[in-house]
């Protein structure tokens, strides 16, 4: 990215004239070239495959099921499961077809046991079908040391947790309110993305791809910003609007200092002209048209001095 914006920038500085731009970027490297691209091309069709594979074989199972017996149903599911694990054990965990082949095993994984409770009739809560998910993946996710495995477990965590909250006869004290499904959901997240950062920053290299870190602070910062606007609606409690507070300022100081990352800053400027706009509706909108166009100006500068101010930290890493 430095060597792309330098370029850049000395062709709008007129030292490159357009004609010859693709061709600087050619030299410096920073374009594909036809290996680059096959290798993502091959990455992308292995594991778009993959996941096509496990939901063919789910939704297979799903439409045929009055005309499938029950052998017939666990003979598929078992047999698929355990030929992606014969593929794990020859390929090994380090290759990435390796990788594709134990991401389609775990998603096999829960297609069998989705399969068990369908078939017995167990009476098992929905949730216990995701915790139990998440556990027999655990140990592939260790093993692996795969961050889309690893996301993935975060998931099922997630949904685990989520219909775990839904069980309960009431709302637990520390997820009080109508929003206490966005409170477990901000708590879990932040806390997958400090250990991720965390053990990221201590020097374990397979955490430091970028893309999955921002996923996570995408799932955090989302929920963080629920939180705040269903506050704001509400006008019951702030605690919402102080944990957005809180996690915009942990952003700013981790993403803008520590390690710059411009897609989350990013992220943080879209979340701020959200906020600031619900609390404009909320608290001086009236329904006319000089209303409108306020909001409308608003957002536009709002996310007009958001887009400057990026600019300027983009230039921070030519320099």
């Amino acid at each position: 990215m430095q060597a792309r914006n330098e370029v850049l920038d000395w062709a709008e500085e007129g030292r490159i004239a357009p004609r010859d731009l693709r061709r600087a970027l050619e030299v410096s490297g920073v374009l594909p070239d036809a290996a680059a691209w096959r290798q993502f091309l091959d990455r992308l069709l292995l594991f778009g495959g993959t996941l096509l594979v496990a939901a063919g074989v789910i939704f297979f199972l799903a439409f045929n099921w009055n005309d499938l017996g029950r052998m017939a149903k666990f003979a598929l599911a078992e047999v698929l499961l355990v030929v992606t694990l014969v593929a794990v054990w020859r390929l090994g965990v380090d290759r990435i077809a390796g990788k594709a082949a134990l991401l389609g095993a775990a998603l096999f994984t829960g297609a069998l046991f989705a399969l068990i409770g369908q078939t017995y009739q167990t009476g098992a809560d929905t949730f216990e079908l995701f915790a139990v998910w998440a556990l027999a993946v655990l140990p592939w996710a260790l093993v692996a040391r795969f961050p889309a495995l690893w996301l993935f477990w975060l998931l099922l965590v997630n949904l685990a947790a989520l219909l775990y909250l839904g069980t309960m006869p009431g709302p637990l004290w520390f997820f009080a309110g109508s929003s206490r499904q966005l409170w477990l959901l901000f708590a879990l997240n932040t806390v997958a993305l400090v250990v991720w950062e965390g053990l990221a920053l201590s020097g374990i290299q397979w955490l430091r791809e970028r893309w999955s870190v921002r996923i996570l602070a995408t799932a955090s910062g989302g929920f963080a910003t629920a939180l705040a606007v269903t506050d704001i609606v509400s006008r019951h409690t702030v605690g919402g609007v102080a944990a957005w507070l809180a996690w915009m300022a942990a952003a700013y100081i981790l993403y803008r200092h520590k390690v710059k990352d411009l897609f989350v800053l990013a992220g943080g400027v879209l979340s701020v002209v959200v906020v600031v706009s619900t609390v404009v509706i909320r608290h001086f909108f009236r329904f006319d048209a000089g209303a409108f166009l306020f909001v409308g100006l608003l957002v536009i500068g709002i996310s007009a001095a958001g887009a400057w101010w990026l600019k300027s930290v983009a230039a921070e890493e030519v320099k």
